[in-house]
Protein backbone atom coordinates (compact mmCIF):
# COMPACT_ATOMS: atom_id res chain seq x y z
CA UNK A 1 0.00 0.00 0.00
CA UNK A 2 2.71 2.31 0.76
CA UNK A 3 4.26 1.96 -2.63
CA UNK A 4 0.37 2.87 -3.91
CA UNK A 5 0.10 5.91 -1.77
CA UNK A 6 3.83 7.61 -2.63
CA UNK A 7 3.16 6.70 -6.43
CA UNK A 8 -0.16 8.67 -6.22
CA UNK A 9 1.27 11.16 -4.38
CA UNK A 10 4.01 11.68 -6.93
CA UNK A 11 1.50 12.12 -9.39
CA UNK A 12 -0.66 15.11 -7.87
CA UNK A 13 0.35 17.81 -9.74
CA UNK A 14 0.07 15.78 -13.43
CA UNK A 15 -3.24 14.52 -12.53
CA UNK A 16 -4.54 18.17 -11.97
CA UNK A 17 -3.39 19.01 -15.12
CA UNK A 18 -4.23 16.04 -17.18
CA UNK A 19 -8.06 16.63 -15.36
CA UNK A 20 -7.86 20.23 -17.00
CA UNK A 21 -7.29 18.87 -20.44
CA UNK A 22 -4.03 18.97 -20.90
CA UNK A 23 -2.10 16.71 -22.94
CA UNK A 24 1.88 17.02 -22.68
CA UNK A 25 3.14 17.84 -18.94
CA UNK A 26 6.76 18.21 -18.80
CA UNK A 27 9.21 18.07 -15.97
CA UNK A 28 12.39 20.28 -15.51
CA UNK A 29 14.87 20.50 -13.11
CA UNK A 30 18.83 21.15 -13.10
CA UNK A 31 21.93 19.90 -11.82
CA UNK A 32 25.25 21.45 -10.23
CA UNK A 33 24.10 25.68 -9.45
CA UNK A 34 26.61 25.03 -6.00
CA UNK A 35 29.76 24.02 -7.02
CA UNK A 36 32.90 25.63 -7.28
CA UNK A 37 33.75 24.07 -11.17
CA UNK A 38 31.78 22.55 -14.34
CA UNK A 39 28.72 23.23 -15.99
CA UNK A 40 25.55 23.34 -13.97
CA UNK A 41 22.97 20.62 -16.48
CA UNK A 42 19.60 21.69 -17.16
CA UNK A 43 16.98 18.93 -17.98
CA UNK A 44 13.73 18.47 -19.20
CA UNK A 45 11.37 15.06 -19.95
CA UNK A 46 7.77 14.60 -20.66
CA UNK A 47 6.91 10.74 -19.57
CA UNK A 48 3.86 8.88 -19.99
CA UNK A 49 2.14 8.89 -16.74
CA UNK A 50 0.04 5.64 -17.09
CA UNK A 51 2.97 3.31 -16.77
CA UNK A 52 5.50 4.87 -13.88
CA UNK A 53 8.98 3.74 -13.35
CA UNK A 54 9.57 2.14 -9.73
CA UNK A 55 11.64 3.88 -7.47
CA UNK A 56 12.05 7.26 -8.98
CA UNK A 57 12.48 9.94 -6.97
CA UNK A 58 14.47 12.92 -6.10
CA UNK A 59 17.76 12.38 -7.06
CA UNK A 60 19.42 13.36 -4.31
CA UNK A 61 17.56 10.51 -2.44
CA UNK A 62 19.23 7.97 -3.96
CA UNK A 63 22.59 6.17 -5.07
CA UNK A 64 24.56 6.84 -7.70
CA UNK A 65 24.11 3.18 -9.05
CA UNK A 66 20.38 3.40 -8.66
CA UNK A 67 20.37 7.61 -10.53
CA UNK A 68 22.01 5.06 -13.33
CA UNK A 69 19.82 2.43 -13.33
CA UNK A 70 16.87 4.95 -13.36
CA UNK A 71 18.59 7.03 -16.23
CA UNK A 72 18.50 4.52 -18.45
CA UNK A 73 14.93 3.67 -18.04
CA UNK A 74 13.58 6.85 -18.03
CA UNK A 75 15.18 7.39 -21.21
CA UNK A 76 13.80 4.48 -22.65
CA UNK A 77 10.64 5.30 -22.03
CA UNK A 78 10.22 9.20 -22.00
CA UNK A 79 8.33 10.68 -24.60
CA UNK A 80 10.29 13.40 -25.38
CA UNK A 81 13.41 14.79 -23.37
CA UNK A 82 16.06 16.87 -23.64
CA UNK A 83 19.64 17.56 -21.68
CA UNK A 84 21.19 21.02 -22.20
CA UNK A 85 24.71 22.22 -20.12
CA UNK A 86 25.37 25.89 -19.55
CA UNK A 87 29.55 25.99 -18.78
CA UNK A 88 31.43 27.74 -16.31
CA UNK A 89 32.70 30.74 -17.94
CA UNK A 90 28.76 31.59 -19.35
CA UNK A 91 28.02 30.86 -15.44
CA UNK A 92 30.99 33.41 -14.52
CA UNK A 93 29.54 36.39 -16.78
CA UNK A 94 25.54 36.21 -16.52
CA UNK A 95 25.15 34.12 -12.77
CA UNK A 96 24.23 30.82 -11.84
CA UNK A 97 20.13 31.46 -11.61
CA UNK A 98 20.61 33.38 -15.54
CA UNK A 99 22.80 30.25 -16.57
CA UNK A 100 20.03 28.14 -14.76
CA UNK A 101 17.13 29.66 -16.37
CA UNK A 102 19.38 29.79 -19.99
CA UNK A 103 19.43 25.91 -19.60
CA UNK A 104 15.61 25.27 -18.74
CA UNK A 105 14.38 27.80 -21.58
CA UNK A 106 16.97 25.53 -24.25
CA UNK A 107 15.40 22.71 -22.96
CA UNK A 108 11.79 23.78 -23.62
CA UNK A 109 12.38 25.30 -26.69
CA UNK A 110 14.52 22.46 -28.65
CA UNK A 111 12.02 19.82 -27.39
CA UNK A 112 10.24 18.27 -30.75
CA UNK A 113 7.40 17.50 -28.38
CA UNK A 114 5.96 21.24 -27.34
CA UNK A 115 4.98 20.74 -23.77
CA UNK A 116 1.23 22.42 -22.65
CA UNK A 117 2.49 22.63 -19.06
CA UNK A 118 5.92 22.93 -17.35
CA UNK A 119 6.38 21.68 -13.77
CA UNK A 120 9.56 23.02 -12.59
CA UNK A 121 11.76 22.76 -9.73
CA UNK A 122 11.06 26.19 -7.76
CA UNK A 123 12.89 28.45 -10.83
CA UNK A 124 10.27 31.08 -11.57
CA UNK A 125 10.44 33.51 -14.65
CA UNK A 126 10.82 30.86 -17.37
CA UNK A 127 10.55 33.03 -20.66
CA UNK A 128 8.91 29.71 -22.52
CA UNK A 129 6.04 29.46 -24.97
CA UNK A 130 3.61 27.04 -22.50
CA UNK A 131 2.18 27.23 -18.84
CA UNK A 132 5.13 27.01 -15.86
CA UNK A 133 4.34 25.85 -12.58
CA UNK A 134 7.02 26.24 -10.51
CA UNK A 135 6.84 23.70 -7.27
CA UNK A 136 9.17 24.40 -4.41
CA UNK A 137 11.04 20.81 -3.65
CA UNK A 138 9.41 20.14 -6.68
CA UNK A 139 11.90 17.02 -7.64
CA UNK A 140 10.10 15.06 -4.15
CA UNK A 141 6.92 15.98 -4.98
CA UNK A 142 6.45 15.39 -9.10
CA UNK A 143 7.19 12.62 -11.08
CA UNK A 144 7.97 14.40 -14.07
CA UNK A 145 10.54 16.34 -12.01
CA UNK A 146 11.91 13.68 -10.25
CA UNK A 147 12.66 11.98 -13.29
CA UNK A 148 14.41 15.10 -15.06
CA UNK A 149 15.99 15.62 -11.72
CA UNK A 150 17.63 11.85 -12.18
CA UNK A 151 18.38 12.89 -15.94
CA UNK A 152 20.11 16.14 -15.22
CA UNK A 153 22.30 14.71 -11.74
CA UNK A 154 23.27 12.10 -13.82
CA UNK A 155 24.54 13.68 -17.19
CA UNK A 156 26.42 16.15 -14.76
CA UNK A 157 28.49 13.16 -12.94
CA UNK A 158 29.10 11.69 -15.75
CA UNK A 159 30.54 15.17 -17.42
CA UNK A 160 32.50 15.28 -14.04
CA UNK A 161 34.02 12.04 -14.45
CA UNK A 162 35.27 12.99 -17.82
CA UNK A 163 37.05 16.21 -16.60
CA UNK A 164 38.77 14.02 -13.77
CA UNK A 165 40.05 12.20 -16.28
CA UNK A 166 41.97 15.38 -18.28
CA UNK A 167 42.47 16.89 -14.14
CA UNK A 168 43.19 14.00 -11.89
CA UNK A 169 44.66 16.24 -9.40
CA UNK A 170 41.22 17.96 -8.56
CA UNK A 171 39.70 14.36 -7.97
CA UNK A 172 36.15 15.59 -9.70
CA UNK A 173 35.21 11.99 -9.98
CA UNK A 174 34.99 11.60 -5.86
CA UNK A 175 33.51 15.46 -4.94
CA UNK A 176 31.79 16.67 -9.45
CA UNK A 177 32.84 20.10 -8.10
CA UNK A 178 31.11 20.82 -5.12
CA UNK A 179 33.41 22.83 -2.80
CA UNK A 180 34.38 19.95 -0.22
CA UNK A 181 37.56 20.01 1.97
CA UNK A 182 39.61 17.95 -0.21
CA UNK A 183 38.63 19.89 -3.61
CA UNK A 184 39.59 23.59 -1.32
CA UNK A 185 42.76 21.99 -0.32
CA UNK A 186 43.65 20.46 -3.98
CA UNK A 187 42.64 24.03 -5.81
CA UNK A 188 44.95 26.00 -3.26
CA UNK A 189 47.43 23.64 -3.88
CA UNK A 190 47.04 23.50 -7.68
CA UNK A 191 45.30 26.45 -8.52
CA UNK A 192 42.67 26.52 -10.68
CA UNK A 193 41.87 24.92 -14.20
CA UNK A 194 39.75 25.84 -17.11
CA UNK A 195 36.40 24.25 -15.70
CA UNK A 196 36.33 26.29 -12.51
CA UNK A 197 34.08 29.21 -12.07
CA UNK A 198 35.81 32.61 -11.40
CA UNK A 199 33.13 33.91 -9.36
CA UNK A 200 32.43 30.96 -7.15
CA UNK A 201 36.35 30.17 -6.37
CA UNK A 202 37.45 34.00 -5.27
CA UNK A 203 37.23 33.51 -1.57
CA UNK A 204 39.69 30.71 -2.44
CA UNK A 205 42.58 31.69 -4.53
CA UNK A 206 44.30 34.94 -5.23
CA UNK A 207 45.01 35.67 -9.35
Amino acid sequence: MKNAKEEKDMLKFEREFQQKGYKFIAGMDEAGRGPLAGPVVCACVIMPLDDMIDGVDDSKKLSEKKREILYDKIIEKAIDFKICYIDNKTIDQINILEATKKGMEMCVKTLKTKPDVLLVDAVKGLKVDCLTVPIVHGDALSYSIACASILAKVSRDNFMKEMHKEFPEYNFSKHKGYGTKEHIENLKKFGKCEFHRDTFIKNFIKE
